[in-house]
């Protein structure tokens, strides 16, 4: 068993460019390998001499070895550090930590997949997972959104997904050729009719997406309860033992990162600091 506050030694296997600011890095230990992840859980990513960021998987569940998936964002110092991981480079990893999206409890019902921007990379594992047991599903939508094309993470992925579940994918800019929707995710969401059994919706993206998606599930009868999003706030320590993670009640290190909307509702009006 590995000591939740020391990392483990892992190696960029492969690194994939998503977008001009986003890269998917393969992690393979280098020692002994991390426990198994479930879909919606986080790790610590530690660059060496810069710091250390959580970072959600976005790789296959299925996966077996202990490998890794991380789409890292370059927003600041530490995911610059690590967007720039090139294979051989070896990390720290701790994790992985929190409370993930429970895709099984969705068997036997229809679901949702709603993601805005970078949002997709947590979500992934869903779809993977969904993808794996697909007959265990009824019917499955995925509404993903981006600024422009260019900002879709893994475009090569989406016409394997479409050919067993809805895929719906819209932008804010349209670029030349594109022939998609334009507008926010809550249209195509708007048109989406829940079918006679249960309904799970999974949610990740910016805030005021996943609360305006939320509300207008809500508004066609899908319990706030069966709505579920990842929340983001500043993640340092993965045990619940430093507090810079706390929204209202929770220590989303621990509690979270996915909650049912009818826990996050209340919480989505508090500014983090």
């Amino acid at each position: 068993m590995t000591e939740p506050m020391l990392p483990v030694p892992y190696r960029v296997d492969r690194r994939t460019a998503q977008t001009r600011d986003t890269a998917t890095l393969r992690l393979v230990p280098a020692d002994r390998a991390l426990a198994s992840f479930r879909p919606g859980q986080f790790t610590m990513l530690h660059a060496r001499g810069v710091g250390e960021v959580a970072i959600s998987i976005s790789g296959d569940p299925s996966t077996v070895d202990g490998v890794l998936e991380q789409t890292v964002r370059d927003v600041g110092a530490v995911s610059h550090a690590l967007h720039a991981a090139e294979p051989g480079t070896v990390l720290g990893v701790r994790g992985p930590f929190g409370r993930g999206w429970d895709v099984e409890s969705a068997r036997g019902g229809d679901v949702v997949i709603v993601a805005g921007g970078v949002g997709l990379a947590p979500l992934r594992p869903v779809v993977l997972a969904v993808l794996a047991a697909r007959a265990a599903y009824g019917r499955v939508l995925l509404v993903a959104g981006a600024r422009t094309p260019a900002e879709f993470l893994y475009r090569d992925e989406f016409a394997g997904w479409a050919r067993s579940i809805e895929v719906l994918r819209t932008v804010d800019r349209p670029a030349p050729g594109w022939t998609g929707e334009v507008g926010f995710v809550t249209e195509p969401l708007a048109r989406f009719t829940p079918g006679p059994g249960a309904t799970t919706a999974f949610l990740c993206g910016p805030e005021p997406m996943m609360r305006f998606s939320a509300q207008v599930l809500l508004r066609k009868g899908v319990a706030a309860e069966d709505i579920r999003v990842s929340l983001e706030r500043n993640m340092q320590c993965g045990t619940a033992l430093c507090g810079h993670c706390q929204l209202g009640p929770l220590l989303l290190c621990r509690d979270g990162p996915v909650v049912s909307y009818a826990e996050a509702e209340p919480l989505l009006l508090v500014r983090e600091l």
